[in-house]
C-alpha cells in the first residue's frame, strides 16, 4: 500500500504482512521511496534525492515475521520483481505464488478489484478498511501524515485494534 509524508513528493510504502483466510495482520513496515512518474522531477528538485527503504523495510518485516510462519506455508504476493528473492532468502521452504494485480472497481480504490475471484482478496481488502478506518491514508483529506514514524505508531495501534476485534468476532 502507498501513501504520502506530508506531500505527495515524499512517498511512503507500507508493507504489509496478512493471513489468508483470518485476515489477522502479521506486521507491517514503513518505508520511504523515491517518487516516481509525473512526480519525480518537482520532488527531486524541491526535496532532494530521497532513499529507497523499501528493501529494508521488507527485511524487517520479513525478520519479525519468520517465527511465525510454518516452513510449509504458502506466500502469496503480487508480481512485484523484488519478492520472489526475499522471500526465498526468509522463508526458502515455503512456496512463493504470484499474482497479476488488476484494476481497481472505482477509480480510488485500488484496493477493491472488478469481479471475479481475488486471490490476493484477504490482503487487498485488509488495505482498503485501513485506508478506510484511518483518516491520514483517506485519498482525499485534509489530514496527512507529517512523520512516517508518526504512520507506523498510528498502525501499530490499528493493527492492535484489528486483529482484537478479529478475535472477537470469532469467539
Amino acid at each position: 500500500m502507498e501513501t504520502f509524508e506530508h506531500t505527495k513528493c515524499k512517498p511512503l510504502s507500507i508493507t504489509l504482512a496478512v493471513v489468508s483466510q483470518e485476515r489477522r495482520i502479521l506486521g507491517f513496515e514503513v518505508s520511504r521511496m523515491p517518487a516516481k512518474s509525473a512526480l519525480a522531477k518537482i520532488a527531486l528538485k524541491k526535496y532532494g534525492p530521497q532513499p529507497d527503504e523499501r528493501p529494508q523495510g521488507r527485511a524487517r518485516l520479513f525478520e519479525r515475521i519468520k517465527p511465525f510462519i510454518r516452513a510449509d506455508a504458502l506466500i502469496k504476493s503480487d508480481q512485484n520483481p523484488h519478492y520472489p528473492r526475499d522471500v526465498m532468502r526468509f522463508f526458502p521452504h515455503c512456496t512463493h505464488k504470484t499474482y497479476k494485480g488488476r484494476r481497481g472497481c472505482v477509480v480510488g480504490q485500488g484496493e477493491l478489484k472488478r469481479g471475479g475471484f481475488d486471490p490476493l482478496f484477504s490482503l487487498n481488502h485488509t488495505c482498503a478498511k485501513i485506508r478506510a478506518d484511518i483518516n491520514r491514508l483517506f485519498r482525499r483529506t485534509w489530514c496527512t501524515t507529517k512523520k512516517a514514524e508518526r504512520l507506523a505508531a498510528h498502525l501499530a495501534l490499528y493493527v492492535q485494534y484489528h486483529n482484537e476485534s478479529l478475535e472477537k468476532k470469532t469467539a
